[in-house]
């Protein structure tokens, strides 16, 4: 049975708390500015109210209002005002596409307040996967990783057996008991150790490329991509918040790695000499690239929970990404730079396209998709030769990952510019 708002005034009250309801599971779920925006604005509109009563920041929704456009009933207030706050904290990414599918719902007229407000409680309870499944998922990433960034099998390996111990850790220990900056400076370095005592013992045969597939699961994606959009819809303080906070993200990642270095270096008279960036023949065919970027795009895509069905696209978008990169690299002899920005625009298009049929947002596709870009080899040879002392190799890494990461936000900038009716043949769509 469909309701309209013509036909029943809803106390303008309701409304307002369940947009701000909306609004703050999209929030703490990874959910952009923009986006968070335009949800509660859609249900305010479907049922009368005002949609202009809302200021929202990346760690809060302010929210007031009048009685304007819906009539006061029995005891109905006249207005309204409402401050939540919401802390950054991980992503569920299925609540954000719930929610967003909700909004379109309710704008067609299928739910009243009342059944709306339901509808939100039970995606507000909507469980993350189980925790065998984040644990062999962040196996999978770092396996993949390490192939994408040069591997052998051997590598592979090590980095799968590093992401799987990494993750009992960050679910057992680090989650429950150390606080967010402590817990990620913590779980890099489990995540060097574990690489560290595995290469030591046998397994694998490049400890660079072992690291950089193991830390990839630390790396903050969601943070990272929304803190892009949020400039690019000129959310500059929102967007700034973010980068920062992935920015103090990778400040963390950095810490482990060197402490790491630091501690085995202690115990064994000396810091390891590592020869530089490998490349193992074994995995340099575009098919196991291919099947690197798919693992480790599927593996992200379970951590911050997506929903199934959006696996297969999620996967899709980051092998046709990376294969982007790689022709770039190999053919073109572009930069790593430049072809990460043709890349970066490969996967959002792709994600645009992706979105309408889906009734999915393209972020969704976009954080997942955009992770065999990120410039998690930098990062670890940024570390690593900073720790080492020599700063003029520290210096170049630090840079050449500074230029990929401008390079992946233009390229989200340049595609998300471009009109939504190219993708949907509609002016609005769940994009």
């Amino acid at each position: 049975m469909y309701f309209c708002a013509m036909e029943r005034k809803e106390d303008f009250t309701q409304v307002l708390e369940l947009a701000s309801e909306a609004g703050h599971i999209l929030l703490e779920n990874g959910a952009e500015i923009a986006r968070v925006e335009d949800i509660m604005a859609r249900i305010c509109t479907h049922y009368g109210v005002d949609s202009k009563n809302f200021f929202i920041v990346s760690n809060g929704i302010f929210t007031s209002g009048k009685a304007g456009k819906v009539e006061k009933s029995g005891g109905q207030a006249s207005t309204y005002a409402n401050i939540d706050f919401i802390p950054i904290r991980g992503s569920q990414l299925n609540k954000v596409t719930a929610v967003n599918r909700l909004s379109y719902e309710i704008s067609q007229g299928k739910y009243t307040v009342e059944q709306a407000q339901e509808r939100l409680e039970k995606i507000r309870s909507l469980p993350k996967k189980p925790d065998w499944l984040q644990i062999l998922a962040s196996g999978i990433a770092s396996g993949g990783f390490a192939v994408i960034f040069g591997g052998s099998w051997a590598d592979c390996l090590a980095a799968t057996l590093a992401g799987l111990l990494l993750y009992l850790f960050v679910l057992y220990v680090s989650n429950r008991y150390l606080s967010k900056i402590v817990g990620s400076m913590a779980n890099a370095l489990v995540a060097m150790l574990l690489s560290i005592t595995f290469w030591r013992i046998g397994l694998g045969e490049s400890l660079s490329n072992i690291i950089v597939g193991a830390i990839m699961p630390l790396v903050p994606g969601v943070a990272f991509t929304n803190g892009v959009r949020d400039l690019a819809n000129s959310d500059h303080l929102a967007g700034l918040t973010r980068l920062t906070d992935a920015l103090l993200g990778f400040f963390c990642i950095a810490l482990g790695v060197s402490t790491a270095f630091m501690l085995d270096g202690w115990l064994f008279d000396g810091l390891i000499k590592l020869p530089g960036v490998t490349l193992s023949p074994e995995t340099s065919h575009y098919a196991w690239q291919a099947l690197g970027a798919f693992a480790g795009t599927w593996g992200f895509a379970v951590l911050y929970t997506v929903d199934k069905e959006q696996y297969l696209v999620s996967g899709m978008v980051g092998v046709l990404g990376w294969m982007v990169y790689l022709v770039a690299m190999r053919f073109g002899q572009f930069s790593a730079p430049v072809s990460t920005l043709f890349a970066a625009v490969m996967v959002c298009l792709l994600s645009r396209f992706a979105a309408v049929p889906t009734r999915c947002p393209a972020q969704i596709f976009i954080i997942c998709g955009i992770f065999p870009l990120v410039p998690g080899a930098g990062l670890f040879w940024f570390s690593y030769y900073l720790t080492a002392g020599e700063l003029d190799l520290s210096s170049h890494y630090g840079f050449l990952a500074v230029k990929v990461a401008i390079a992946i936000v233009l390229g989200i900038i340049l595609a998300m510019e471009l009109p939504q009716r190219w993708f949907s043949g509609r002016r609005k769509a769940a994009h």
